[in-house]
């Protein structure tokens, strides 16, 4: 309340972060799990940790990266960062007596690991916005323990090493030292793509099973997959905050499900304010791709009253440049948006389809069409 009145007309949202909490501390700021060490138990233990905080509704959450207490190497920094990267409170913290931890402290191999890791991270940020609002409308927490997304698999019941970034991302960080080989319980009631190969994944069975699929998880994989089904949204340019991004353009991962369909839902706002509370200022997408029989990718745009009047003068600082279809069987003959036809190209080996420079928006209507004869 202090930082909101001292703020610019009383209208800037605060952060507010705390170690101390009580039931419904979710509604003032986030949370962090308190003095861990530099050791792979604590790493081990963070999710676990997480997950229960959010199963009990605290969702912005997350533990010291690298551990507070001690010294890190680089292949435990390494794993660290990239588990923080997929956990909703992303936040190195250590002991004053601790040796310096920036990233080109532990060599240029790690230092680039180390990037790449927060390069995921910031590339994702329009998603967790997104899965963030959902749990600020819904109470669904932004990290899930695998049960909540598939109740009847009563394998994945006891699950807490794996888990899911909203319903569309599930996330095995590795925990352990030397390791280059990590199993994952993957659901079968959904396909499943590696996000950094885009290629699905062989892993199938039951409707509520699991399939166990020991992957590669060397020291610059940390194994994270895309439900078939969803659509998330990335985006793309390094910059060196979220601030300056704001305007950046918008990629689209389509994962298709066994049908060949998929959706998702993007929020936006100003990402600053509360006129998305005070004056209704907010837009959402709606995505929906249908490539086994209409061959059409969709956008239903939802705004609040506050940008009803100004949303034309709003689509130019929400373009979409890039849509990436994962799950096609094999390459449209054309691609068309209005009168234009559009650029892409396929990969055969990969089915993996991308779609350049459609010029279109996520705070406009939209219906793109692909010819599959």
């Amino acid at each position: 309340e202090g930082q909101i009145k001292r703020s610019l007309d009383e209208n800037i949202r605060p952060f507010v972060l705390s170690r101390a909490f009580f039931a419904g501390s979710q509604k003032y700021g986030a949370i962090w799990t308190g003095d861990n060490a530099a050791e792979w138990s604590h790493l081990e233990v963070a999710a676990p940790m997480l997950l229960s905080l959010n199963t009990g509704a605290l969702s912005f959450v997350g533990a010291d990266v690298g551990g507070f207490f001690g010294n890190p190497d680089a292949e435990l920094m390494t794993r660290w960062n990239q588990a923080g990267a997929y956990q909703p409170f992303f936040r190195g913290h250590a002991h004053h007596d601790s040796k310096r931890r920036e990233p080109w402290m532990f060599g240029e191999e790690t230092m680039h690991r180390l990037r790449n890791a927060a390069m995921a991270r910031y590339a994702l940020l329009p998603f967790w916005y997104t899965v963030f609002h959902e749990a600020g409308v819904t109470g669904m927490p932004v990290m899930r323990m695998m049960w909540m997304q598939y109740p009847n698999t009563v394998e994945l019941f006891a699950t807490d090493d794996q888990y899911l970034i909203g319903s569309d991302l599930l996330v095995k960080p590795v925990t352990g030292a030397g390791v280059t080989e990590t199993t994952v319980s993957f659901p079968t009631s959904d396909i499943w793509y590696d996000v950094d190969t885009l290629e699905k994944m062989p892993a199938e069975g039951a409707v509520d099973g699991v399939a166990a699929m020991t992957v590669a998880s060397d020291l610059d994989k940390i194994p994270v997959y895309q439900r078939g089904g969803s659509v998330l949204t990335r985006k793309l340019r390094l910059r060196r905050s979220a601030r300056l991004m704001i305007g950046d353009p918008y990629t689209l991962y389509i994962a298709l499900n066994k049908d060949g369909e998929a959706t998702g839902t993007l929020y936006m706002d100003d990402e600053e304010t509360f006129a998305h509370q005070r004056k209704d200022e907010f837009g959402e997408a709606h995505f929906s791709a249908n490539l086994s029989n209409a061959g059409t990718i969709t956008n239903r745009v939802t705004v609040g009253a506050g940008w009803t009047e100004n949303v034309a003068g709003l689509v130019d600082q929400r373009t979409i440049e890039r849509i990436v279809v994962m799950g096609i069987s094999k390459a449209p003959t054309k691609i068309s948006f209005g009168e234009s036809n559009i650029e892409f190209n396929f990969n055969e080996s990969s089915n993996v389809l991308v779609i350049r420079k459609p010029g279109i928006s996520a705070l406009s209507d939209w219906d793109m069409i692909l010819t599959m004869d």
